[in-house]
């Protein structure tokens, strides 16, 4: 994998750039939608290439390898083939997903042990066998095993998680790295910053980090709700190289996406514009809109003209509210396609933006704009 910053804007930390990979070019800023299980929930792979025309998309190892299994990915020939998607695949290790089952897991040095919340058998997850899984599954990008600390948490805790985090790291590296010629050589690891709402923390992870040199990095652990996501973030890209792409984790909405843009951000996943749309919670370049309320019953202006793109100009507001009130599962697809296009047209437009050296007076702009409810 390769990074270039094409361009950084003049009146913030905002970076246009272009990251290779033997699959395909990846154009950032970016965000990437989330296809957990192998798929986007209810968005064909049509639509992934050609309305929301998306660069690269996230799986994620903890489900792929409960289910289907690796023996069928293998089988298959990786998860690419699996699924029908020759663009570049980025999977999570599986290290939130471990952390949202605190009742079904265990920690130790060696690593994560948990009981499956499919049929409750017991795996274990190291920092090699992460690397191992996700090899198998053949995606581009992979995560190194870590630690999601829960919020709010301690600063005892945070730190002892933290260096739990960073040795699993040097594993995972060293296994990684010890491992390349004979499994897929085109696959590339990030590390993942931690340290919780604590600068001092986070500032040493960001140095451990980036002392990993690895070919791009990765914050996570900021998805709290105390609102020091901007903050958080800035401590950390004050110390990531600017040579390589940075990638914030389960982030967020519009305003998130482009504040963290502004900070330095490229890299950008969240499952908020498919749970949303799946919701009837729309995404426009006119502000937001909940399809479900009754002005939109008699609407038949297109969902969003000015967005373009087949779903979004050729089906109406009034259509798009009926097959929600009517249950039609149409409705979720519709939806969910329509939003992860505005996230696609958002970060393009923020690429031009920068390139044009008018990011900053277009975010402040636009946003206005997009935040408002209609």
């Amino acid at each position: 994998m390769n990074f270039e910053v094409q361009r950084v804007d003049p009146y913030s930390q905002a970076r246009a750039g272009l990251i290779t990979t033997s699959r395909g070019q990846i154009h950032t800023p970016i965000f990437m939608p989330v296809g957990t299980a192998g798929t986007v929930k209810a968005v064909p792979q049509k639509a992934l290439y050609e309305d929301i025309q998306a660069e690269i998309i996230l799986g994620n190892a903890y489900h792929l390898y409960l289910r289907p299994g690796l023996e069928i990915l293998e089988a298959a020939g990786g998860l690419h083939q699996f699924m029908g998607w020759d663009k570049p695949i980025l999977t999570d290790s599986g290290g939130y997903q471990v952390y949202s089952l605190a009742q079904r897991r265990k920690l130790t040095e060696e690593g994560v042990t948990f009981r499956s919340h499919i049929d409750g058998s017991q795996h274990t997850f190291t920092p090699e066998r992460a690397v191992d899984i996700q090899r198998s599954i053949g995606a581009d990008v992979i995560m190194a095993l870590d630690e999601c600390t829960p919020h709010p948490c301690s600063y005892a805790y945070a730190k002892s998680s933290m260096g739990l985090t960073h040795r699993w790291l040097k594993r995972g590296v060293d296994h990684f790295d010890a491992t390349i010629a004979e499994h897929n050589h085109y696959q590339t690891l990030f590390p993942i910053v931690q340290g919780s709402v604590y600068k001092d923390l986070r500032e040493q992870s960001a140095e451990t980090i980036a002392a990993a040199d690895r070919a791009g990095n990765a914050i996570g652990g900021v998805c709290h709700p105390d609102g020091m996501l901007y903050e958080v973030t800035a401590w950390v890209c004050a110390i990531l190289p600017t040579n390589k792409p940075r990638y914030l984790m389960g982030v967020g909405t519009p305003q998130d996406l482009l504040e963290c843009i502004a900070i330095g951000v490229d890299m950008f996943d969240c499952v908020m514009p498919t749970r949303n749309g799946r919701n009837g919670m729309l995404f426009t370049t006119q502000g937001m809109l909940n399809i479900r309320n009754k002005k939109w019953q008699t609407d038949f202006s297109p969902i969003d003209e000015p967005l373009g793109g087949h779903v979004s100009t050729y089906y109406t507001k009034a259509y798009l509210s009926h097959l929600f009130r009517a249950k039609e599962l149409l409705g979720i697809q519709l939806a969910s396609i329509h939003n992860l296009t505005l996230y696609l047209w958002l970060t393009k437009q923020a690429r031009l933006h920068i390139v044009a050296g008018t990011f900053r007076a277009w975010k402040d702009k636009v946003l206005k704009v997009l935040m408002q409810k209609i």
